[in-house]
């Protein structure tokens, strides 16, 4: 069988270990503008170390915007604004240093700033990147020594910046990174500030990247923000994150709707930048931040986005690895957007846990209890709960929904439709609420889902779960392998059929892409995997002389042995003691 191409790059391009957490700070935006000074950096870095806040991760202190003063059109060199910061950038970014911070600075990746064009800052001119690249980024990161940089493209968006600058995102950012790169700096983390998903390109060019327009200080932008995120694990590994946009805690939404707010940004893998005043925080809301168990869900050392396992009752239930890949240890989030309390039930078996689960409530830092096969809680409207669940066992996945896939050529600036690539949609009658459609059309336009682990490794039966209201094809590929070109069609495009055939894994960690290089695919609400029951799949925790064996997943080796218990079928899973 054919080898694909595609499939051998990003096996490449996916590096075998992450290495950092998402960024934790402060940013000035949120609060203040451009309306800033030195003086009041100052305040809030000493903010940051006296409220106890860099004493749980919160390190960087992010000057967003307000602090250009112009350009000087001889030389080049990058002007300060004369009252906001007289003493210039160098001596603000020594001094939060000086506290044991990071600091943290802005630009844009066209001519003029987003402060310019919508708050009036009249000497945001000619100040970003555009034209001055490696001078820019010297001065920043050689000369001022910053640690971060926010790259906004207010100034390459001809709708948003009075030049009428329309450039193109990759060749921009992709040319800011390099400059970076050529100060010698390697620890400097660049965010890209493109307001939606810039595309898959992003990942080899940004620390992070924004995935939606602005957050507001509001339930409904809060909400919106994480209904556009829901979808979007497969494209936060090896240490680069989705970033969902600054944090609004602790200034004028409710308690509950804070709790939602941090712990979904937690379990999310998103960055945390706190936004309101430091000086100023409400101790419920310091509380909160220093929640370190919540952090410890943030910055776990697998740097994973919790991705979405079910819907009940009209909750979405997120769950993720924390600490060991493929171990017994999970974290598991229930978010409920709705305006009223919804009772809901946790199936372990959803997320993949088995026997007597011990739940312990993030949030309120106490155990709950042991359980098993579920558990039944009341969540509040705009509520959440997020539980650390320990099991007796794990199971291997079986349920791979379409919206934790990876989309080869996914983006969300151009028309979709136009630009031919796939999408992720809202879709009431599927699964776990969303599908992937309007894919294929091109070998890039694909399905993947690049984490399917299998134990032991064999024949499984593969079950494909679809909506087309017309034949059409989908290629399935394994492990870069074409296993079969197969014709669906359900009936109608709000209804979901199904198509199973057999396909080989191997052991450890797999690839199954679904595609279609000529035509349209269907649309797609899941994938299910369940292994074929064999005379090879035996009990060996009931082997007492059973050898110990090592496994890859995601890059990472493990062992499992006698210890262990070995792997068993039970119910049609495979069972991970």
């Amino acid at each position: 069988m054919k080898t694909s191409l595609l499939f051998l790059a990003l096996a490449i391009a996916i590096p075998s270990l992450a290495q950092n957490g998402p960024t934790m700070g402060w940013s000035s935006w949120n609060t203040y503008g451009v309306n800033i000074n030195e003086n009041l950096i100052k305040r809030q870095a000493d903010a940051m170390v006296s409220k106890g806040l860099k004493a749980v991760g919160f390190d960087h202190i992010n000057i967003d915007d307000g602090f250009f003063g112009g350009r000087n059109k001889t030389t080049g060199e990058l002007l300060i604004h004369p009252q906001r910061f007289p003493h210039g950038l160098k001596p603000v970014a020594d001094y939060i240093h000086a506290k044991g911070l990071k600091a943290g600075i802005y630009s844009d990746a066209g001519g003029n700033t987003c402060g310019n064009y919508y708050n009036g800052d009249v000497l945001s001119v000619d100040v970003g990147f555009y034209r001055y690249d490696q001078h820019d980024a010297d001065f920043y990161f050689n000369e001022c020594g910053f640690d971060f940089i926010k790259v906004d493209f207010c100034g390459g968006d001809a709708p948003q910046n009075s030049q009428r600058l329309a450039l193109d995102p990759q060749e921009r950012y992709t040319a800011i990174s390099e400059a970076i790169k050529n100060t010698g700096r390697t620890d400097v983390r660049m965010n890209v500030c493109r307001w939606n998903y810039p595309g898959t390109w992003v990942h080899d060019v940004a620390f992070s990247w924004r995935t939606t327009h602005d957050i507001n200080n509001s339930w409904g932008s809060v909400k919106g923000i994480l209904a556009e995120n829901l979808y979007m694990s497969a494209y936060c590994y090896d240490g680069h994150y989705n970033d969902m946009d600054m944090l609004e805690v602790g200034r004028s939404l409710t308690a509950e709707e804070d709790r939602t707010h941090f712990g979904m940004w937690c379990i999310m893998a998103s960055p945390l930048l706190i936004g309101c005043d430091l000086t100023t925080i409400k101790s419920s809301t310091l509380t909160l931040l220093r929640n370190t168990e919540l952090i410890a869900l943030n910055q776990d050392s697998l740097c994973l986005q919790a991705y979405l396992a079910a819907l009940n009752n009209d909750c979405h239930i997120l769950v993720k690895d924390i600490e060991t890949l493929g171990g017994k240890k999970r974290a598991v989030a229930i978010y409920n957007p709705n305006d009223e309390q919804k009772q809901v039930t946790l199936r372990f078996s959803d997320v993949d846990l088995a026997g007597t689960v011990r739940l312990r409530d993030v949030f309120q830092r106490k155990d709950v209890g042991e359980f098993t096969d579920q558990y039944e809680v009341a969540v509040p409207a705009h509520g959440t709960r997020i539980y650390v669940a320990v099991a007796d066992k794990r199971l291997e996945r079986t349920r791979y929904e379409a919206e934790t896939a990876y989309i080869s050529d996914y983006q969300e600036l151009k028309n979709n439709q136009a630009e031919q690539t796939g999408i992720y949609e809202a879709s009431s009658f599927c699964s776990a609420g969303f599908k992937a459609g309007w894919l294929g059309q091109s070998e890039q336009n694909d399905l993947l889902w690049r984490d399917v682990y299998s134990h032991e490794g064999g024949e499984y039966k593969l079950t494909i779960g679809f909506i087309s209201g017309e034949n059409r094809n989908i290629t399935v590929g394994v492990n870069g392998a074409t296993v079969s070109t197969i014709s669906a069609n359900s009936g109608g495009w709000q209804k979901v059929g199904t198509k199973t055939l057999t396909v080989n894994l191997q052991k450890g960690r797999n690839t199954i892409r679904l595609s279609n290089a000529k035509a349209w695919m269907p649309d797609i609400d899941y994938i299910e995997l369940k292994p074929v029951a064999s005379a090879a799949i035996h009990d060996a925790s009931s082997d007492p002389e059973a050898d110990a064996h090592s496994y890859d997943l995601l890059g990472r080796s493990y062992t499992e042995g006698k210890a262990a218990g070995g792997i068993v079928i039970s119910n049609g899973r495979k069972v991970l003691r």
